[in-house]
Formats: structure tokens, C-alpha cells, sequence
């Protein structure tokens, strides 16, 4: 398989996303405990449910990277509940925010931001429906079963779109610098959803779902291929089956990318919300092992991002590469900065 110039690098970056996803369920591990605290019973069953599926995205994002290689078949069945747990908490986070963070005017008057209000229930519909189509296909193998589940995946996150960007607005509208500070995790939460939603929305619609389309309205022109039916369909779907030589040879680029480093960007975006982004007091105390934390998450990733955008690949891969890691940079640099300048604010006062 290494002989081959194309996948040579395909080694040192599977040892790199194997170190990076086993940091990942060790820090998703210390906020798992941290967030159990206070026990003051605020927002009770909103931190249960963040924590729960912060957790499932991790170790399902550690089990993809790190068994990429020889991964069976029936990782369906555990990324089911993993895209699920990321589409939830998204949703939940942005949910909440309209709880805490109120439109100045009162939405229901206008239908149409009345409805945008409630499109994190069209994400978390969308992802929950694209599960048993991919689960079908995966057995069938029928032809148009990618196409079908990303146009959902497109959908969901267009349609969150625009809440995100007005939650956005509305959160760096504030300028009282009190309320700032007590609103300082939902202000990283709604910058990285926002990210997250154009960089998702760009990918889909720009890169990926024309030339997909493209394809499928080929294939229906010609005739679709008929699906495969019938029990050995099924066991051959749900055996553990490790991948032969010949197909390791077919793996490319985007392969490894989409199997490791696009579930540890969600990994690292399920880590922080599952913080279940809210108010919060503002303590006298300076908390710094979170600061350092969330410091050394920020380096890692921008590590990360360097590592994809200088491997080996093709010209229009590179561009999207370039693209997509310049999006990802924006929250990641927010967040570095605002930290710092933080640092040095409480060491100031202190």
C-alpha cells in the first residue's frame, strides 16, 4: 500500500489524529467532570443532555480515526447516534440561546423570523431522517444513497443559517462589559456555530453536491442499477469484515480526511458545547487550567489545520482546503486572542 506515492502519507497522519482523538476523550473527560458542577440544579436536564452527547461524538470520533483502517461495517451503528448527538447539540445550544439572550423585538409578530426561530428542529430532522437512508443504502448499495443523505445534511445546516448569523449580531451587540463576561462562553458558542454553518454550507452546495447531483441525474438517465436485496445482503452489510489490500489501494486523500480529521473538527466543536453554553457568574477567582486548556485545543487545531493543508493533493483539493481551513481559523483565532487578552486582564486586576 505505501509503495504508492499517493497514500505514503497516509502513516505518520493516522499516528497524528490517533494522538489527537486520544487528547480529545481525555479533555472531553475533564469537562465531562467540570460540567456536573455547580449542583445548584440551574439548567439541569439542558447540562445532562449536552454532556451525554458530547460524550458520544468523542469516543465515536476516536473509534472512526483510530480504526479507520480496519474498521467493520456496522460503524454505522454508533455514527448514527453520533451525527444525531451533533446535530442535538447544536440545536439545544441554539435553542437556549433565544432563551437567554431574547430577540429585542417580539418575533412572532413577523412569521418569518418566527419560523427561523425554530429551524434548529429542522437540523435535528433532517440529520435523524438522512440515518435510516444511509442505513438502507449501506445494505442496498443503491446508487443515489450518498446524494440523498448530504442534500439533508445541506439542508439542515442552511436552514440554521440565518439564526445563527442573527444570534451572532445579537450576542456581539452587547457592549456592557459585565454582561459580556457573563456571557462570554455563549459569545465562543455562537461564533463557532456561525463558522461551522458557512464552512458546512460552502463545503456541500459549492464543493460537493453540484458535481454530486451531476452524477446522479447521469445514472438516472441510464438507468439506476438495481439494489441488492435478500438476507446476505444484510450479513454482508453488518459483518465484520476487514478491508482488503486492493481496496487500500483505492483509498485517496479525501478518504483519510473525511474518516479522521472532518470527525475531530466535530469532536472539537461537541467538546465545547457540551459546556451547555449559558450565563454565567462571574467568579472573583481566575480559572487558569481552563484558560490553559482551552489555549492548548486552539494550538492543536491550528496544528491540525497545517498538517491537511500540506499534504499531498490535487489543485481543486487544495482550494478547498485553503478555504475551508481560513473559515475554521476565524473561530479558533477569536477564541486564542479573547483568551490571552483575558490572561492578562485578570492578571492585571489581580
Amino acid at each position: 500500500m505505501f509503495e504508492h506515492i499517493n497514500t505514503a502519507w497516509a502513516i505518520p497522519w493516522y499516528t497524528t489524529m490517533v494522538i489527537i482523538n486520544v487528547m480529545s476523550v481525555v479533555y472531553c473527560a475533564i469537562v465531562y467532570k467540570k460540567s456536573l458542577l455547580p449542583r445548584d440544579g440551574k439548567d439541569l436536564t439542558y447540562r445532562k443532555w449536552m454532556r451525554i452527547m458530547g460524550v458520544i461524538v468523542t469516543l465515536v470520533s476516536a473509534y472512526r480515526a483510530i480504526g479507520v483502517w480496519c474498521l467493520p461495517y456496522t460503524f454505522r451503528i454508533p455514527n448514527t447516534f453520533a451525527e444525531v448527538s451533533f446535530a442535538g447539540l447544536i440545536a439545544y445550544a441554539m435553542l437556549k440561546f433565544d432563551t437567554y439572550i431574547p430577540p429585542s423585538e417580539d418575533t412572532r409578530a413577523n412569521k418569518f423570523k418566527s419560523f427561523i426561530t425554530k429551524t434548529p428542529y429542522i437540523l435535528v430532522g433532517c440529520i435523524v431522517l438522512a440515518q435510516p437512508i444511509d442505513t438502507w443504502g449501506g445494505i442496498t448499495h443503491f446508487a443515489l444513497t450518498s446524494v440523498l443523505v448530504e442534500t439533508l445534511w445541506g439542508i439542515g445546516f442552511l436552514s440554521i443559517l440565518p439564526l445563527a448569523i442573527m444570534q451572532l449580531r445579537r450576542v456581539f451587540s452587547i457592549k456592557d462589559k459585565e454582561k459580556l463576561e457573563r456571557f462570554r462562553i455563549m459569545k465562543y458558542s455562537s461564533v463557532i456555530i456561525a463558522t461551522w454553518c458557512v464552512m458546512y454550507c460552502i463545503y456541500r452546495w459549492i464543493f460537493t453536491l453540484p458535481a454530486m447531483w451531476a452524477s446522479a441525474l447521469s445514472i438516472l438517465k441510464t438507468g439506476l442499477p438495481p439494489p441488492e436485496t435478500g438476507l446476505q445482503a444484510i450479513i454482508d452489510a453488518l459483518g465484520f469484515r476487514t478491508r482488503t489490500s486492493l481496496e487500500y489501494r483505492d483509498w485517496g486523500f479525501g478518504f483519510l480526511i473525511w474518516f479522521s480529521a472532518y470527525f475531530s473538527i466535530l469532536t472539537w466543536i461537541s467538546i465545547f458545547l457540551m459546556q451547555a453554553p449559558r450565563p454565567r457568574e462571574i467568579s472573583g477567582k481566575h480559572d487558569a487550567k481552563e484558560t490553559l486548556i482551552t489555549l492548548a485545543l486552539a494550538a492543536i487545531a491550528v496544528i491540525t489545520l497545517i498538517t491537511i493543508i500540506s499534504l499531498p493533493a490535487d489543485i481543486d483539493e487544495k482550494i478547498m482546503l485553503i478555504i475551508l481551513g481560513g473559515i475554521i481559523l476565524v473561530p479558533i483565532v477569536y477564541i486564542f486572542v479573547s483568551e490571552l487578552k483575558r490572561v492578562k486582564l485578570k492578571t492585571t486586576i489581580e
